[in-house]
């Protein structure tokens, strides 16, 4: 503290706000080296560049990549823990192939996690992608034609469209991810999607609360699930609508730049996780 200076912070968002300010103004320059890195066919992709067992450039130290599943065309679903705390969060990089925007934010994160200090409050899984096959392909759905988030066990699964698997759990993403929230029990998913012309936030179980925080922060408006498309058989609809886990699905412009993305939403997706 400076000398005369007397400053008492009594709220914990404001206490996360200044330290993820501060660990950002230690970091600006390597940051601000970093940009957004592509697949060998030139599709967006994390500062890892084309999937690797490599720790990806933004990771902490002691982080790793594991192999948490495998897609259709033999490709690695890798996720990453970092911290140790109380609180369990999941966070997905991506679900639809061609919505690419979130991954820059997704190479980020755990080094901004790691410096915001909250890895004794949280423990933060982050799936790289759940959808590699579609990523390589540019894609939405897998390299079966199905709509990973359309073939998750939720009441309103609608067997009749073949987009969306036949059957629920049908596709070895989409059981990759349904056993990942089983075995985490998370008290929050934050999903990263893109929409085409708009960013905002939508939300599914009991989220509001926390949507409306994370869009008075970043800006970006809220729109319910249920506001503005059907979504059967949705990660959304299962876990959020049906298993009451909170669920937020950050939707970026498609063909933004992923730095700015970042930028915009960093401290609020922090104090998501957070809690």
């Amino acid at each position: 503290m400076l000398k005369g200076v007397k400053m008492t912070i009594r709220s914990p968002l404001a206490v996360l706000l200044l330290t993820v300010a501060f660990a950002a103004a230690c970091n600006a320059h390597g940051a601000n080296s970093l940009g957004p890195q592509t697949l060998s066919d030139g599709a967006p992709t994390t500062p890892t560049g084309t999937i690797s067992s490599s720790v990806p450039v933004g990771a902490p130290a002691d982080g790793a990549w594991r192999t948490a599943g495998i897609s259709v065309q033999g490709r690695p679903i890798r996720t990453m823990t970092v911290g140790q705390g109380p609180r369990p969060v999941l966070f997905i990089g991506g679900i639809h192939g061609d919505e690419a925007e979130g991954s820059y934010t997704t190479g980020q994160l755990p080094a901004a996690f790691t410096g915001a200090g909250l890895s004794d409050r949280v423990t933060l899984t982050i799936v790289e992608d759940a959808n590699p096959d579609g990523r390589a392909a540019k894609t939405r759905g897998n390299a079966n034609g199905v709509d990973v988030n359309r073939n998750f066990p939720a009441p309103n699964f609608d067997p009749a469209d073949p987009a969306n698997g036949g059957t629920p759990l049908s596709q070895p993403e989409s059981r990759t991810v349904y056993s990942l929230i089983e075995d985490i029990n998370p008290d929050l998913i934050i999903v990263m999607h893109s929409w085409q012309d708009r960013q905002f936030i939508n939300f599914d179980g009991p989220a509001r609360e926390i949507a409306d925080r994370f869009a008075a922060t970043s800006g970006l408006p809220v729109t319910a699930s249920n506001e503005f498309a059907p979504t059967p058989g949705s990660l959304g609809s299962y876990a959020g609508r049906d298993r009451k886990r909170p669920v937020l699905t950050i939707e970026l412009r498609k063909g933004s730049d992923p730095q700015a993305d970042w930028e915009q939403i960093r401290v609020a997706l922090l104090a998501a996780i957070n809690g």
